[in-house]
């Protein structure tokens, strides 16, 4: 699993280079390549949690190499990344990518490493994280990945001081009407760095939505962040900020169509194993859209 993690870092951080394949002009480098590569960054995630195959291998050099911390093998060309990205892809895992650039060295004029970390969430909500360090070189005015090595991260500090502000989510809740019902689990991952929440929506015996956020600590920013992945294909992330007894989050949301939106959640913890929950200041697509009144959503 590993693999996949680094596989789509390097890719990612790769990327950094080409934004020239996202920008007007793919020849142009850019003074300061560090801007690049972290405008690639967002692009690279985008193209890894779509599955785009031939986008993400577009970013290997024709001879670039991968080479596995755990097997030893090594992945080399265009044609073998193809094979391994179709073959992570078909399963039923569906692998979801945050990638963190820590620095970016130019060893000479055409040739760049750059160092981070991936953050790979499974489908069964495994979280894994491994440190990566990637070769670029820059051939034809375009910066490619060359070469691309992991480490597994490990983790001596946690984040805990950050989120434990929201340790009373931590829990199996419930919000039922009429209509639907709507069933809620949060769990501290793995030395508490990140909280995992996972939903589903029924109507009746029928499941007709369900999706997984990530809510952890972004130090770059000195900021909560969140990531939720929708059973339809939609992504949504938010900024959490703590008023007073609430827990306000600003969120910015693109479906699965491409259309973009925004919105504010209000987060209200009460006693008794209670927490109110209202979403203001909808938009979509440039529309205004009603508020959503305030639900109470109740431990199990």
């Amino acid at each position: 699993m590993l693999r996949i993690v680094v596989l789509a870092i390097t890719m990612f951080c790769w990327i950094a280079a080409p934004l020239a394949v996202e920008a007007q002009d793919p020849g142009a480098v850019p003074v300061n390549p560090r801007d690049r590569i972290e405008a690639v960054v967002q692009s690279y995630e985008t193209a890894f949690n779509q599955r785009d195959v031939e986008k993400l291998v577009s970013h290997w050099s024709p001879e670039g190499v991968y080479l596995s911390r755990l097997s030893g093998e090594q992945v080399v060309g265009h044609a073998a990344m193809t094979k391994e990205f179709s073959t992570m892809f078909a399963g039923d895992d569906v692998p979801k990518l945050k990638l963190v650039t820590e620095s970016i060295d130019l060893v000479s004029p055409n040739v760049a490493l750059e160092t981070g970390s991936a953050t790979v969430v499974h489908t069964d909500q495994r979280v894994v994280t491994t440190g990566y360090r990637v070769v670029f070189v820059q051939r034809n005015s375009r910066w490619l990945i060359d070469r691309v090595s992991e480490e597994e991260i490990a983790f001596q500090l946690s984040n805990y001081d950050y989120l434990q502000g929201l340790e009373w989510l931590i829990g199996d809740w419930v919000e039922q009407d009429a209509a639907a019902t709507i069933k809620i689990s949060t769990q501290w991952t793995k030395n508490k760095n990140f909280i995992s929440r996972t939903y589903t929506v029924t109507e009746g015996e029928e499941t007709v939505s369900s999706g997984l956020q990530i809510i952890g600590w972004d130090a770059a920013e000195q900021q909560i962040r969140s990531w939720l992945f929708d059973s339809d294909g939609g992504v949504i992330n938010g900024k959490w900020t703590q008023r007073g007894d609430q827990w306000v989050v600003s969120s910015v949301a693109q479906l699965s169509s491409g259309v973009k939106g925004s919105f504010t959640s209000v987060f209200r913890p009460i006693a008794d194993g209670k927490y109110g929950w209202q979403k203001v200041n909808r938009m979509v697509d440039g529309n205004l859209l009603p508020n959503v009144d305030e639900v109470i959503v109740v431990r199990k």
